[in-house]
C-alpha cells in the first residue's frame, strides 16, 4: 500500500490543507505514536521515535521530519513498514508517507502547534492559556545537535602504546592476529569477527593492544573512536544533562571502528541500554566493534543479559598469563627503550632471565623492575648482577599476597582442561565426562576460596550444599589413591594461583 521513493518518501510532497484537516492528522499521528510505544517498548521508542515529528500533510499524505540524516536513514531502513502499518489502521485515508530532514531552528515547531490547535475562529482569547496539543513534543525534550568533533567524546590515546612495541607470545598471539585483521581490513570490507571481545587479567597487555590497533586504524584514514567504559558513561550522562544526547549518539554511530576498554566498569541501566543500542546500530550497519574487559562476557555479572549475549556473539579471545619467554622479550624491549635515554644502561642476559623467572605476574611489574634496575645502575654506578638485581626488585617479589581465586576462574580452567564447556559443569548432566570435572571444580572451589558450601552450590547451577560436600570428599579420597590425579590437581592449583 505504501511505496517509498528513492528519498524515503511514499508519494509527492504534502500540499497545504485547512487547519481542521491538519488537526485531524495530528490526532491520528498521536495514536500511531502510542501504538509504536506500546509495541516496541519505551527504550526503543525513546531512541528512534522521540524526535520523529509530524511536519505536514494532505488528504492522502503525511509528512514526518527528523533532525538528522542518520535518524532518517535508520527509520527508513528498519521501521518504515511498521509505521506504515499503524498509519493504515489509524488513518485509513493516508496512502503516502514521506520522511524528511528538518533544519535546525526551522518553523516545524510552529507548524506542529498550528496543526494541533483549533481553527482561528474557534480559538480562545489570548489571555487564556492554550491547552498543550496531544501530540506535540516539547522543544525542551529535543536534543539539540551539537557541532561534531572527532575528539569530543573519545578517550586520549597513549602514543607510546603502538603495535610495533607490543610483544607477541603464545598467550596473546590469537588476540594480536585478530586485532591485525581489523587493522589491515579495507574500508568497504565487512568485518569478519564482530564484535571482537578481548579479555585478560590486569597488566597482560589488552589496553596496549587496543590502543595500538586504534592508532594504526586512525593512521589508515578510517574513523576510529577509543573509549573507556567510564568515559562512555560520563559522555552519555553529560549529553543527557546538556540535552545533546542525539549528537552523542550521532558521533558514536558515525564512525568506522568503535573500541571500548574496561567494559567490566560499565554499569547503570540507561548507560547499558545506550551501549546496547550503539552496538546494534554499528554491527547491523557493518561497522567494526572491539571490546575489552577483565573477564569473558558471560562472567560480567553487572551487565544485562542482552548486552552479554551481544558481546558473546562475536569472537571472544583471552590473553593468558605471560610465559617466561614472553617475559624475557618484554624485559628486553623495555631495557632497549631505556637505553635510548640512558646509553650507559646495560643488563646482562643472566640478570634478565633471573628477573623474568622471579616476576611472573604481569607486564606492569616487569616495567617496574626495569625502572628499579635503571635507578640502581644510574644512581649507584655499580654493575648489575643477580645479587644487586634481587635487592632492586625485592618489593615486587616479596610479601606478595596470594592471588584471590574466583569460582568462575576455577570453572573455566577445569572446563578447558577436561575439554567440556562451563555450561556443562553448571548443567544437570550426569555423564562421566562431565561429573568428574564438576566434582574437581567443586573441590578446588572449597580448597582455594573462602566460599561456604551453600554458596559454592549456588554458583554451580543452584546445587545443594550436600552435593558439594559429597564431591569434595570424593576427590579427597581419590587424590590419596591416584597419584596421577593428585599431580593433575596440583597443576590446576598452580595455574589458578599464578
Amino acid at each position: 500500500m505504501f511505496k517509498p521513493t528513492e528519498d524515503g518518501r511514499c508519494g509527492r510532497d504534502a500540499s497545504p490543507v485547512p487547519a481542521t484537516a491538519l488537526s485531524a492528522l495530528a490526532l491520528g499521528w498521536d495514536r500511531v505514536q502510542r501504538r509504536l510505544r506500546a509495541e516496541l517498548g519505551e527504550d526503543v521508542f525513546a531512541s528512534w521515535f522521540k524526535c520523529l515529528e509530524l511536519s505536514g500533510g494532505s488528504a492522502d499524505q503525511i509528512q514526518l521530519s527528523v533532525p538528522t540524516k542518520f535518524l532518517k536513514n535508520w527509520i527508513q531502513q528498519h521501521y518504515l513498514e511498521r509505521i506504515a502499518s499503524h498509519i493504515a489502521q489509524e488513518m485509513p485515508g493516508i496512502a503516502r508517507i514521506s520522511i524528511v530532514m528538518r533544519a535546525t531552528g526551522s518553523a516545524a515547531g510552529a507548524a506542529r502547534q498550528d496543526m494541533a490547535s483549533p481553527a482561528p475562529a474557534a480559538r480562545k482569547p489570548a489571555a487564556e492559556p492554550q491547552p498543550k496539543p496531544a501530540m506535540a513534543i516539547a522543544r525542551r525534550e529535543e536534543a539539540p545537535v551539537a557541532p561534531e568533533s572527532d575528539n569530543q567524546v573519545g578517550s586520549p590515546l597513549d602514543r607510546r602504546l603502538v603495535l610495533s612495541s607490543f610483544q607477541v607470545g603464545r598467550s596473546n598471539i590469537m588476540a594480536h592476529a585478530a586485532a591485525m585483521q581489523i587493522v589491515q581490513a579495507k574500508p568497504a570490507e565487512m568485518p569478519v569477527f564482530n564484535p571482537l571481545f578481548v579479555h585478560a587479567n590486569v597488566g597482560l597487555g589488552k589496553t596496549h593492544l587496543l590502543q595500538g590497533a586504534a592508532q594504526a586504524i586512525e593512521a589508515s584514514g578510517r574513523r576510529v573512536l577509543y573509549l573507556t567504559a567510564e568515559r562512555f558513561m560520563y559522555g552519555f550522562a553529560a549529553s543527557l544533562k546538556a540535552q545533546t544526547a542525539l549528537a552523542f549518539k550521532e558521533q558514536l554511530r558515525g564512525i568506522d571502528v568503535l573500541v571500548i576498554d574496561d567494559a567490566q566498569f560499565l554499569h547503570g541501566p540507561k548507560s547499558q541500554q545506550e551501549f546496547c543500542h550503539t552496538l546494534n546500530a554499528l554491527i547491523d550497519s557493518g561497522k567494526q566493534v572491539v571490546v575489552a574487559a577483565d573477564r569473558p562476557p558471560t562472567d560480567l555479572e553487572g551487565l544485562e543479559e542482552r548486552v552479554q549475549s551481544r558481546l558473546a556473539g562475536g569472537l571472544v579471545v583471552e590473553i593468558g598469563a605471560l610465559d617466561e619467554a614472553l617475559r624475557v622479550n618484554i624485559l628486553e624491549a623495555r631495557i632497549a627503550a631505556a637505553k635510548l635515554l640512558h646509553p650507559g644502561f646495560e643488563v646482562v642476559p643472566d640478570v634478565v632471565a633471573h628477573v623474568a623467572r622471579l616476576i611472573t605476574t604481569n607486564g606492569r611489574d616487569l616495567e617496574g623492575a626495569v625502572n628499579r634496575l635503571l635507578a640502581r645502575a644510574t644512581l649507584t654506578g655499580g654493575m648489575l648482577d643477580v645479587a644487586t638485581a634481587d635487592e632492586a626488585i625485592r618489593d615486587l617479589v616479596r610479601h606478595r599476597e596470594p592471588k584471590r581465586v574466583k569460582i568462575e576462574d576455577i570453572q573455566r580452567l577445569v572446563a578447558n582442561h577436561y575439554n567440556v564447556s562451563r555450561a556443562d559443569i553448571l548443567s544437570s548432566r550426569r555423564t562421566a565426562t562431565v561429573v568428574r570435572p564438576r566434582q574437581i571444580a567443586m573441590y578446588l572451589a572449597k580448597s582455594l576460596t573462602l566460599r561456604s558450601l551453600p554458596e559454592i552450590g549456588r554458583r554451580f547451577g543452584g546445587r545443594d550444599h550436600t552435593t558439594v560436600l559429597h564431591a569434595v570428599r570424593k576427590i579427597e579420597g581419590m587424590v590419596v589413591k591416584d597419584q596421577e590425579l593428585a599431580t593433575e590437581i596440583d597443576h590446576l592449583k598452580r595455574m589458578l594461583q599464578e
